[in-house]
């Protein structure tokens, strides 16, 4: 199958630092091509894949020292190309919201559109019936909620490669937080959880221009403690440690999260996780066997203790098993094999034997038929 996948410019693929979509679409762009499959990147220069790349602007946005920038025009040059070079794939797969919907109106039936963000904004629904041929994949079934009207293909779970984070089977007594300090995030819950267990705390996260005045007048005051710590920033070759030598990790968000990477980064870990029970938490988290989902911080200082006690090899077995990068790569190409099914026109697929036209019944269905 020949396949393009088109990534948010913001972050390197993978990102360099903290970055959610752009790991993703690297994880799965991988994942493809060792599958088998004809892969070609739509991303920055630096991007790291074993795909064809086209690299569509010298270095990702954020953290390109130009003092003047427009994510704007770089997100259209992209598109631009995208379309240029479109009848060269059987699919195109866009990560970037809904800016390519006046683009490739046309072509809609041949695309996939992953939405990897909160969709309970004013001004999304007018979008999603105003161009209500795309199909659209949710990261988690919570997420449609906002939206119960669109056009959803179907749910995939995020996935990582099995390799990419070492398994930590001797927990060094501290609780983590790991991923970007805003209000939403909740790291003030995190900070209080830990000082009523008396256990130290290690905060790695990213600081949002957004946020800063948040960081600085809500949370950097809580920081003055001798069981908090905060690290900032960490790249994937720093989580390893971070995450595999916590007891737990701390995931105490206060919004619709749609899906959480961060938690099953700790479980590649054998780390267990601790969420509130918001957004795609009770879909991610496997309760009493890879965390426990709370509603308070009372029941997440009990959780914690429990936590401890869990099976962290099994924590890591649960993880192979439902949030592995090939895992992933199977529930998209399942996912093509519907649209190249409903999509007769589809370039050079009457003479790739490859590519499954015709999709047998459900009960015969196996992801093998596309490996």
């Amino acid at each position: 199958m020949k396949i393009a996948q088109v990534a948010p410019l913001y972050e390197a693929v993978p990102p360099r630092l903290y970055g959610g979509t752009e790991r993703v679409v690297a994880h799965l762009t991988d994942a493809l091509v060792d599958l088998g499959h004809e892969v070609t990147l739509f991303s920055s220069a630096e991007a790291q894949t074993r795909a064809e790349l086209v690299a569509v602007r010298d270095q990702a946005i954020r953290l390109d020292p130009a003092a003047l920038k427009s994510d704007l025009a770089a997100h259209l040059s992209m598109l631009s190309e995208v379309r240029r070079q479109k009848d060269r794939f059987d699919i195109i797969h866009f990560h970037t919201d809904m800016a390519h919907f006046p683009l490739f109106e046309d072509m809609a039936a041949r695309t996939i559109t992953t939405l990897h963000g909160r969709l309970d904004l004013k001004d999304l629904p007018e979008v999603y019936r105003r161009w209500p041929k795309f199909p659209l994949v949710s990261i988690s079934d919570n997420q449609r909620l906002a939206l119960p009207f669109a056009n959803w293909a179907g749910t995939v779970y995020h996935g990582m490669p099995e390799t990419l984070y070492r398994f930590g089977a001797q927990p060094q007594g501290y609780l983590a937080f790991l991923g970007r300090i805003s209000p939403e995030k909740r790291p003030d819950r995190a900070i209080e959880i830990a000082k009523r267990l008396g256990m130290r705390l290690k905060i790695a996260a990213k600081v949002d221009p957004a946020d800063a005045r948040y960081f600085a007048d809500e949370i950097e005051p809580l920081l003055d403690h001798p069981l908090i710590e905060f690290i900032g920033e960490i790249g994937d070759d720093q989580k390893s440690d971070f995450l595999g030598g916590a007891s737990a990790l701390l995931f105490p968000i206060d919004w619709p999260e749609p899906f959480g990477l961060v938690m099953i980064e700790a479980m590649a870990c054998g780390t267990p996780v601790i969420g509130f029970d918001c957004g795609s938490v009770p879909e991610v988290i496997e309760d009493g066997v890879t965390g426990f989902i709370v509603s308070s911080l009372d029941q997440a200082v009990e959780a914690v203790r429990k936590a401890v006690t869990l099976d962290r090899r099994e924590i890591r077995r649960r993880f192979d098993r439902r949030f592995s990068a090939t895992a992933m790569a199977r529930g998209y190409l399942d996912l093509y094999a519907d649209r190249l099914a409903q999509c007769p026109f589809a370039p050079d697929l009457a003479a790739d034997p490859d590519v499954p036209v015709v999709r047998p019944p459900e009960e015969e269905r196996s992801f093998a038929n596309y490996a």
